[in-house]
């Protein structure tokens, strides 16, 4: 499978969801997280899922529920993340953020009901019970205390602060990593893997998730907003922590380099084709969005 095929296979997926209920009472909430959700991205987090599944031996058609469950529970955070309270952006994937077209309120209901459906989904797919429970349990240690939600609040906390390598990788190995390695170790999971293929997904993940977080900090100051699809040099204007403030540009590069091998490295014996897996680390590293 190439990246174009998986995303088309988990495009389409989306497409159907929530369709139902758009002529519900409730239709308008409904409205409100489809526009999130349907609103483009790369979705990198399901495509880590269905290859992990597919290199683990896995059905691509019963794992599908799981990589559009893990697009449901990533949209949630990038919804609350841009809310007033929290980022207040009025941009994302070059669209005007869900608050500012339906109202905090209503944003604010979309993610909380988009991550209540991410689990919903896994636990009504097809796969056996054990293999729904454990992925179930993936995405759990992601979203809650010691993943995101515990990240967000460091991140809070740190605001207007001056933060160590050590406390800025704290923060990001939960806002940002925490995901991704649920994504690849829910693919190992829909798939039956292996003890050894669950520690190298783990082990691939957590590299990789650290060189996309400080790429993401270089493409704040390296982008454009075109390309990017928000605002840029909003992470300097509120002096918020980033690995390109404390090391700069040249570091940084030469930090994703690092990681983006380390990332390839850990997948050696562990699995017999890696071949999707070190394109896209590769990819990772030298992407403009």
């Amino acid at each position: 499978m190439t990246p174009g095929e998986y995303k088309s296979m988990v495009d389409c997926a989306l497409e159907q969801s929530f369709r139902a209920a758009l002529d519900l009472s409730y239709g308008g909430l409904a409205e409100a997280m489809r526009y999130s959700l349907l609103a483009g991205g790369k979705r990198i987090r399901p495509m880590l899922v269905l290859e992990f599944s597919r290199i683990c031996g896995g059905d691509l058609t019963e794992t599908l529920p799981v990589a559009c469950a893990i697009e449901m529970l990533h949209t949630y955070t990038l919804i609350h993340d841009d809310l007033p309270c929290m980022d207040n952006d009025t941009l994302r994937r070059g669209r005007p953020t869900n608050h500012v077209v339906y109202g905090e309120c209503t944003a604010t209901l979309a993610g909380d009901a988009l991550q209540a459906e991410a689990f919903g989904t896994i636990l009504r797919s097809n796969l056996s019970a054990e293999r729904r429970a454990n992925c179930a349990m993936a995405l759990s240690d992601a979203v809650g205390l010691d993943g995101i939600c515990g990240g967000q609040y460091l991140d809070m906390l740190g605001e207007g602060k001056k933060l160590s390598e050590e406390q800025l990788n704290d923060i990001n190995s939960r806002k940002t990593g925490a995901l991704l390695i649920a994504a690849c170790r829910m693919g190992v999971y829909a798939a039956g893997g292996s003890p050894e293929q669950l520690e190298a997904a783990t082990l691939y993940a957590a590299a990789l998730g650290a060189a996309f977080q400080i790429r993401d900090d270089m493409l704040d100051v390296i982008s454009t907003e075109q390309e990017l699809g928000k605002p840029i040099g909003s992470d300097a204007q509120e002096n918020k922590n980033t690995y390109m403030a404390l090391y700069g540009a040249e570091e940084c590069a030469r930090m994703v380099d690092r990681l983006t091998q380390r990332a390839k490295d850990s997948l050696r014996g562990a699995f017999g084709d890696t071949a999707f897996l070190d394109e896209l680390a590769d990819s990772m590293a030298v992407r403009r969005n």
